[in-house]
């Protein structure tokens, strides 16, 4: 077990328009999660997921709540979630998760993003192969045996257990699986009473693009540009 290997991380989001957007981006994922499994947390996992995810980044309870009953009232939101491509500057490729209540506003936002950030909206497919989906889960790293967890949870899809540092400093181990047994991982860890800092399906690349800082800090203001607007979720690229 090593450091894991992250990519390098915008840090143009002021604090609490971090925080504001980190809620807006759980409340969304919430709602999906009951429209698909429903209220209770106890029959769904998906949203026992946005539970642990709202805890991490200190969404109050009320919020929370309210994202619930959102979801459940007859005023819901209806989110699809979309899956946009392009390169930056320098062939850095990203990936845009976003979930709209309006396609034809949020493909015309984004592409907007791109082409103000230097560069380019692609088709689908076009760079989402230069990425694996995988369950990412990060565990508090205090009193933990990393060869230990290593052995108890190869056989729910294991792949990668490192070290690495959340953007608050904190010390986690990251378990990484296929996206395909993200249940699995998530079962083995509840039932072995781990819990997790946040549970997430992340685009790791799998191929890396180094640039000088200048053409680096480009490609990253263009991420946080895609960070900022109201229909994206998460951006990925593969700037190393």
């Amino acid at each position: 077990m090593g450091r894991i290997f992250e990519v390098r991380k915008s840090t143009m989001f002021a604090r609490w328009d971090r925080m504001a957007k980190q809620f807006t981006r759980i409340g969304k994922e919430i709602a999906i999660a009951v429209k698909a499994g429903g209220p209770d947390p106890n029959t769904n996992p998906a949203l026992r997921r946005c539970f642990q995810n709202a805890k991490s980044v200190n969404m109050p309870k009320d919020r929370v709540e309210a994202a619930i009953k959102r979801a459940t009232g007859k005023e819901m939101e209806n989110f699809e979630e979309i899956l946009y491509e392009g390169y930056g500057t320098g062939g850095v490729a990203i990936l845009v998760e976003t979930a709209t209540d309006n396609h034809v506003r949020t493909v015309a936002n984004v592409k907007s993003h791109f082409n103000k950030g230097n560069g380019a909206m692609g088709t689908s497919g076009s760079v989402s192969f230069q990425f694996k989906k995988m369950g990412v889960f990060k565990l508090k790293n205090e009193g933990l045996n990393p060869e230990d967890l290593e052995l108890e949870l190869i056989d729910f899809g294991l792949e990668e257990l490192g070290e690495s540092t959340t953007d608050e400093g904190v010390e986690v181990l990251v378990i990484r699986c296929a996206f395909n047994d993200f249940g699995n991982m998530q079962k083995a860890l509840e039932e072995k009473n781990f819990t997790p800092l946040s549970a997430e399906v992340e685009w790791i690349p799998t191929t890396l693009v180094e640039l000088d800082e200048e053409k680096a800090q480009e490609v990253l203001k263009l991420v946080d540009k895609l960070e900022q607007d109201e229909d994206v979720q998460k951006v990925f690229h593969n700037l190393k």
